[in-house]
């Protein structure tokens, strides 16, 4: 039998930086009913793999369901391999392209890899919506879509913006909450969390548990968070995310680039650090503003691999932030044609980007060529140059602020 801690303590923890809430006093009720009984919340995370990669604004409900995990409650974590193939309509101005049933799984086996990095598995309940709805027929589906009304679709704030716009909105769009909300029928979800973009699915849940004389899910959103430029929500697409398979030297960087306005939804979103120490570290006139950003970096870093490969990254951050080299950086091969390379091939091959990324860097003046005993730096702006051997052999290509490959020559 579980041993739960105190109902205020646990609520504590489980709506640390919480959104919505529906409502706190059933989620105060169930949990001392939970502690009575000695039975455990089931509490619902459902998670779309539309794409193979997930960031650390996705690690924000990840963190949520650990602390009910830890507080000795079921995880119960959705992988929606049926409505990612429909796509959530929340937060788009237009129809998502629909995924095919290959790409869904593979994105799938990423996700669930990813997860670990947060969740504890082993007292996971991880399962397919493909198990129930791969089942239903069409009289199926359309008793599901008789369950709610146009009306109450067009409630939702971006399917009533498109509709205004004259966006056009596909009809399975809005098969979407009714799918999500089916979800929570299906594995008898005390509990349900996802960001504040997600409410409307979530109350989709409450309604088609309650039509099934089942009682109401609570609902827990969470904030969307900003991503590096401090005003974005984190997107991938929109190149402000730090991915949680982000190498360890990258990822603290990258953590230590954030405007200084984020760090108090970072700490208390993405960290457990104390909420009151959270206010003095996030205070300027109580901490240096510095020394608070590299903890937060130390913890994100440790939390995503170890403590040691957090130590590391400071120590490369460190390196960098004095203008000298890296101790340790990969090694990179440059193939040479003819004798020459572009400086666009150099950069597309060896940072492994696109033609078109290549470019824009080189455009940008983030790209150097940096003699190590020296550490003399060339700046490299013009795509079309071209370099030899002998320009290459032993240099170090920079890209960026952190990105150093040591360069070695293959070809004449």
């Amino acid at each position: 039998m579980p041993n739960f801690a105190p109902v205020d303590e646990q609520l504590t923890d489980l709506l640390r930086g919480a959104e919505d809430v529906i409502s706190e006093g059933d989620l105060r009720k169930r949990l001392g009913k939970s502690a009575e009984t000695g039975t455990p919340l089931r509490v619902k995370l459902g998670i779309d793999p539309s794409s193979p990669d997930i960031h650390l604004g996705h690690t924000v409900v990840l963190r949520r369901l650990r602390a009910f995990q830890d507080h000795g409650h079921q995880a119960v974590l959705i992988i929606g391999d049926y409505t990612a193939m429909v796509g959530d309509p929340s937060g788009k101005n237009k129809t998502r392209p629909q995924l095919t049933i290959e790409q869904v799984e593979h994105n799938a086996l990423t996700y669930i890899a990813q997860a670990a990095k947060v969740l504890d598995m082993d007292n996971c309940e991880v399962v397919r919506n493909g198990e129930w709805f791969h089942r239903m027929d069409f009289l199926g589906v359309l008793k599901l879509a008789a369950r709610t009304t146009v009306a109450r679709m067009l409630e939702r704030d971006d399917f009533t913006k498109r509709y205004k716009d004259e966006v056009p909105i596909s009809l399975h769009e809005f098969l979407y909450p009714l799918m999500q909300g089916w979800d929570s029928v299906q594995v008898k979800a005390d509990v349900e969390l996802g960001g504040t973009d997600q409410l409307f699915n979530l109350l989709m849940g409450r309604k088609l548990q309650e039509q099934e004389e089942m009682p109401a899910q609570i609902c827990i959103t969470s904030p969307i968070i900003p991503g590096l430029d401090g005003t974005e929500k984190m997107s991938k697409s929109l190149g402000n995310a730090i991915g949680v398979n982000f190498e360890p030297n990258d990822m603290f960087g990258k953590v230590m680039s954030i405007p200084d306005t984020l760090m108090e939804s970072w700490y208390t979103l993405l960290t457990r650090e104390p909420l009151e120490s959270v206010k003095k570290l996030c205070d300027p006139d109580q901490t240096n503003p510095r020394e608070a950003k590299l903890r937060l970096a130390r913890l994100i870093t440790t939390d995503m691999h170890s403590a040691e490969d957090a130590a590391q990254g400071q120590q490369h951050f460190e390196n960098i932030a004095k203008g000298g080299l890296p101790e340790e950086m990969p090694e990179a091969e440059v193939a040479l044609e003819g004798g020459m390379i572009p400086a666009f091939a150099l950069v597309k091959n060896v940072h492994n980007v696109s033609g078109g990324d290549a470019r824009r860097l080189l455009k940008q003046g983030g790209v150097k060529l940096i003699q190590p005993d020296t550490q003399d730096e060339f700046s490299v702006d013009d795509e079309k140059a071209e370099f030899t051997a002998e320009d290459l052999e032993g240099r170090v290509l920079k890209v960026g602020k952190r990105h150093f490959y040591r360069l070695v020559v293959r070809g004449s």
